[in-house]
C-alpha cells in the first residue's frame, strides 16, 4: 500500500489579521509552535510519507516561500491553482497527478493550518483510515472525538459499524449552535476534521458519478484548462454528501483547526493564569488572554479573555468572541489600515 499525501495550503487566513496577509498567510506563520504551520504539517507526516510523495496545493503567490520552506518536497510537487475552485476540484486534480505515477495509491488529504497535540496518534489514525479505504474500497474521513460543544465545526453522525474501527457515515451536519452541538456530542457525533483518505481511483470514480461540477472538466489535460472548466464546490458537498461509499474512522489526537486568535489558548502553552503569549508580554492580574507581540512590548493589567496583537506600529485589541469575526472589523477600517501587508 503506497501512501501519498496532499496538503491543502491555499487561503489567506483573514481571521488572523493583521499578521496574516495574502503574501504571508497563517499557514506560513509560527502560530501553533516556533515554526510555520505548514512546516509542522510536513514534519508530522514524514514518518509516514516521504517528501517525494507529497503534493502541496497552493497559489502562485506563495510558491517561492513554500519551496524554500520545504526542501524535501520536489518543486514539481508544489501545485499552484490558477484560481480558487473549491476542494473538490483541487483534490480531483491531485488525484489525477498521483494516479499517473501510482495507479494503486492511497491518498491522504490534510490541511496545512492545523495544530496536532499527538502526532503519533494522528499518524496511527491515518493508517487505520488507509487500511479501511483499501479493505472496503471506500472514501474515508477521520472524525475527531469532540472535547467541547464547539459551534465552529461541522459534525458527522456515524451509522452502521463496519469492521473494528470504522462506521458508515449516516450524515454530515452543518455547523450547529452551541446547544445543538452539545446534543450532537451526547448522541455520539464526531467533528468533521477535513481529514480524508481514499484510493485515487475510487475517489475519481465517485467524482465522475456524483460531482458534475468537477467531472465537466474531464476532457481538460492542463492545469489551466481544468481549473477554468470546473465549478467551485467543496469536496464535502460535491462528493461526500452525495456518495454512499463514505466511512468514518474516529480519532483522538489533539486536533485543532486554529481558526481564530482565540484558538491559540488551546494550542499554545499557557502561563499559570491561562494566558497564551508570544513576544515581550507582561501580564499582571490578568488571565485567559491571547497576546501576540512582534517587536513591541505589551503590558496587561487586570484584564481577561482579550486578544491583543501588536505588530509594526499597529495594535489591535478585541475580545475572544469578537476575534471570530474579524472580517466585520476589516470591512470597517480605512484602506491605510486594512491593506497593510
Amino acid at each position: 500500500m503506497a501512501l501519498w499525501t496532499v496538503i491543502l495550503a491555499g487561503g489567506v487566513g483573514s481571521r488572523f489579521w493583521p499578521i496574516s496577509t495574502p503574501s504571508l498567510p497563517k499557514q506560513l506563520l509560527p502560530l501553533a509552535s516556533g515554526q510555520p504551520m505548514l512546516r509542522d504539517a510536513v514534519e508530522r507526516l514524514l514518518p509516514l510519507v516521504p517528501g517525494e510523495r507529497m503534493l502541496i496545493l497552493t497559489n502562485a503567490t506563495l510558491e517561492p516561500a513554500i519551496a524554500a520552506m520545504l526542501p524535501e518536497v520536489p518543486a514539481a510537487n508544489i501545485i499552484c491553482e490558477p484560481r480558487p475552485a473549491g476542494t473538490a476540484a483541487a483534490l480531483a486534480w491531485a488525484a489525477r497527478i498521483i494516479q499517473r505515477s501510482d495507479p494503486d495509491a492511497i491518498m491522504l488529504s490534510v490541511h496545512a493550518d492545523w495544530a496536532i497535540g499527538d502526532p503519533a496518534g494522528f499518524r496511527s489514525a491515518l493508517l487505520r483510515a488507509a487500511n479501511v479505504a483499501e479493505s472496503y474500497d471506500a472514501l474515508v474521513t477521520v472524525g475527531v472525538t469532540p472535547t467541547r460543544p464547539d459551534p465552529g465545526f461541522g459534525y458527522i453522525e456515524p451509522g452502521e459499524r463496519m469492521g473494528q474501527v470504522a462506521f458508515r457515515v449516516a450524515r454530515f451536519l452543518e455547523k450547529p449552535d452551541r446547544v445543538r452541538a452539545r446534543e450532537l456530542i451526547t448522541a455520539g457525533c464526531l467533528w468533521n476534521s477535513g481529514i480524508f483518505v481514499w484510493r485515487t481511483a475510487r475517489f475519481l470514480d465517485e467524482v465522475n458519478a456524483h460531482c458534475p461540477e468537477v467531472s465537466r472538466a474531464n476532457g481538460e489535460s492542463t492545469l489551466e484548462g481544468f481549473f477554468g472548466a470546473v465549478q467551485s464546490i467543496s469536496v464535502d458537498v460535491g462528493v461526500l454528501e452525495r456518495s454512499d461509499r463514505v466511512f468514518v474512522v474516529p480519532g483522538a489526537f489533539g486536533w485543532d483547526d486554529v481558526g481564530t486568535w482565540a484558538a491559540l489558548r488551546r494550542v499554545r502553552p499557557g502561563d499559570a493564569a491561562g494566558n497564551a503569549l508570544h513576544g515581550d508580554v507582561t501580564p499582571v492580574m490578568s488571565s485567559g488572554n491571547v497576546v501576540h507581540a512582534d517587536g513591541q512590548s505589551v503590558v496587561l493589567y487586570g484584564v481577561s479573555d482579550l486578544v491583543v496583537v501588536a505588530i509594526d506600529g499597529l495594535t489591535v485589541v478585541t475580545t475572544q468572541d469578537h476575534a471570530a469575526d474579524l472580517k466585520t472589523l476589516i470591512d470597517a477600517l480605512p484602506a491605510r489600515l486594512k491593506d497593510r501587508g
